[in-house]
């Protein structure tokens, strides 16, 4: 048991781990980094398990106010058309009056606003994915994301997931595990334009939970040619499979959880009835007749994207081989005791193959809970540390994958890929 909140700590990655060069010469690794950014983890002792830190993030709605203004992204792929959107971390001072439409402290781009996006400034960005049916306006989101906007030093931009807070669907397709095409394919795509935007600004991603897992797959299926230049996933829910058959393993997993957050997608679903009923043949109905998540994503994520079973559908969106494709820096963070994310979903083996990764693991934690004494969120210290580090100490232009990377297992003719997936989403050829 862990005394009075203070939760082990554990680092595994490749035996030798990413070399990697700071600014003034000094030569030390991606797991050296993480050991010195990644602080002791104390907790609340009174939150003495997972449950506890879980159940505790619907009670503690305290959180740093983050303000943003939104950009509607159109994507043109064949498959994957209609809209989305893109909150932009903003002053507070540019956000005047409300509007209820949107979340709080959010409002919209004026015309003249969205014309006069850009810059030639160096400063980091960072591109932002929440939780399932969450949004910009996530309280374990804030607290992770305020130092770093507070110091002065960083930009950011929140991907909402489609139909996800308060944005309004054009077709019937909402997002799922495997949605890492608004990242990449939309219109404009995301990363391109922020690449085309803001030239100079290096970027780096952040995502938690159902996002943490986009992120990864899609910095998996980028492998080298990934625009960003390091990145963190928190609570990643890696083999959603393992996780789901977790849930349903005990009362509490199937009862609670699998309940809150088939609740959570109704409710989201609930929003977008017209569209639904328009723009697919999924029975409205039924939906509003759910309880349980696998129930919801039986009903509409299979007949939406093709897939035979939920089952099917979680083992292609998982992302724990794409874990063996990434290419970036990248630092994943999980609580062993997190009952969403399942401990035997956790990715030590893979972690142990690639030495751009490193897995850190807490004894204590729950589902984005990390609650310190006096309602603080311990992640936010290692995202900001980690990020902090990543942007202003290391030379960033010597991490260079194609050199760095571990050569494929297997010949010629027998070679395991990590990123083939039994859905094929055909990038090149879908664009309308």
């Amino acid at each position: 048991m862990d005394w009075l909140g203070r939760a082990k700590l554990s680092f595994v990655t490749a035996p030798r781990s990413l070399p990697i060069r700071e600014k003034g010469g000094k030569t030390t690794s991606l797991l050296e980094i993480c050991r010195a950014t990644v602080p002791p983890c104390q907790l609340n002792p009174l939150l003495f398990n997972g449950h506890a830190h879980t159940m505790w993030t619907a009670a503690q709605k305290a959180a740093p106010p983050i303000h943003y203004k939104r950009r509607i992204f159109e994507a043109d792929h064949r498959e994957f058309n209609g809209s989305f959107a893109v909150d932009f971390i903003v002053p507070e001072s540019e956000v005047t009056g409300t509007d209820d439409s949107l979340p709080p402290r959010t409002v919209y781009f004026a015309e003249d606003e969205l014309a006069g996006m850009g810059s030639d400034d160096d400063r980091p960005m960072l591109v932002i994915l929440h939780g399932l049916s969450g949004g910009s306006h996530e309280v374990y989101l804030r607290h992770a994301i305020a130092p770093l906007i507070e110091s002065g030093k960083w930009e950011g931009c929140v991907v909402n997931s489609r139909g996800c807070a308060k944005s309004k669907i054009t077709t019937g397709i909402l997002y799922n595990a495997r949605a890492t095409w608004d990242v990449r394919q939309s219109g404009v795509q995301v990363v391109k334009w922020l690449r085309e935007a803001y030239p100079n600004r290096p970027l780096f991603g952040l995502g938690f939970s159902l996002g943490a897992c986009i992120l990864t797959n899609y910095v998996g299926e980028e492998g080298s040619a990934c625009q960003l230049k390091a990145a963190v996933v928190c609570a990643n829910p890696w083999d959603l499979q393992v996780s789901n058959k977790e849930l349903g393993r005990t009362f509490v997993g199937h009862e609670v959880y699998q309940r809150v957050l088939g609740t959570a997608m109704r409710r989201l679903s609930a929003t977008h009835k017209e569209e639904i009923q328009k723009y697919t043949n999924v029975d409205y109905d039924q939906l509003t007749k759910l309880t349980y998540l696998y129930e919801f994503d039986r009903a509409y994520q299979c007949p939406t994207w093709g897939y035979p079973t939920e089952g099917a559908y979680y083992r292609d969106a998982s992302s724990v081989d794409s874990l063996l494709a990434v290419r970036i820096p990248l630092l994943a963070l999980n609580a062993v005791d997190d009952p969403i994310a399942s401990y035997l979903a956790l990715p030590f083996g893979e972690a142990r193959q690639n030495p751009y990764t490193v897995l850190c693991t807490t004894s204590l934690g729950g589902h984005l809970g990390w609650f310190e004494i006096g309602g603080g969120r311990w992640h936010g210290k290692p995202v900001t540390n980690f990020f902090n580090h990543m942007a202003f100490e290391v030379d960033l232009d010597s991490i260079k994958p194609e050199a760095n990377g571990k050569p494929e297992l297997g010949t010629s003719s027998t070679r395991f890929d990590p990123m083939r997936r039994k859905m094929h989403v055909d990038f090149n050829q879908g664009e309308a």
